[in-house]
């Protein structure tokens, strides 16, 4: 009686096991399966999102930087060192918005919808205001004309506006944000200048 109250006993504690390892099995399962679920999918961008994106992140940094100048600041240019005939700080802003209306026409081809000038943007636009105003319809019209870039035409030509010959869509939409960037670069010094830390620093 003893013995198979012994071998019950040792049956118990094998199946006591068993169903151990079985749970054990079924939590690695289901952790697996629960971190399989939360792995991010594969984002599949396209060139004309990966595009509208770096027009995207040069507007996001430069129209809080036009905005942080006081108006009465707009027509700031340093004095200290070799500065002769610089822009102001309204004039880079105003450049910047033209540029953009420019290589915006040249990717639509067709003529800007405003007037450029030689891409300094309209003489009567002098407020702060105004001047805004024309930056941020800038950066509409350019986004406008980086839509209509895609896989296919990426890299077939259009008529450059800089001058005789042609250039790639490519080239004109990559050109917005590096261009953009540079004038940014001038502009921060300028608010620097006037004791004004930029709000993408702050």
């Amino acid at each position: 009686m003893e013995e198979n109250n012994g071998e019950i006993n040792m049956g118990k504690i094998i199946m006591k096991k068993r169903m151990g390892w079985v749970v054990c099995g079924l939590l690695v399962v289901t952790m697996t399966a629960m971190a399989e679920g939360t792995k991010p999918k594969e984002e599949h961008r396209t060139v004309t999102e990966v595009l509208d994106r770096t027009v995207l992140n040069l507007e996001e940094e430069f129209v809080p930087a036009a905005e942080a100048m006081p108006e009465d600041k707009f027509g700031f240019a340093p004095t200290d060192g070799e500065f002769k005939g610089v822009r102001t700080f309204g004039q880079q802003i105003k450049h910047v918005a033209a540029v953009n209306y420019e290589l915006g026409a040249a990717l639509l081809e067709t003529k800007a919808p405003v007037d450029i000038g030689d891409e300094s943007g309209p003489a009567s636009i002098t407020s702060k205001a105004d001047i805004l105003k024309f930056l941020k319809e800038s950066f509409i019209y350019v986004h406008k004309a980086i839509a209509t870039i895609n896989e296919k035409n990426l890299v077939a030509t259009v008529k450059s506006p800089f001058g005789e010959g042609s250039v790639t869509r490519l080239s004109l939409a990559t050109s917005v944000a590096w261009h953009g960037f540079d004038h940014y670069g001038q502009m921060v010094e300028y608010l620097r200048m006037n004791g004004i830390v930029p709000p993408a620093s702050r």
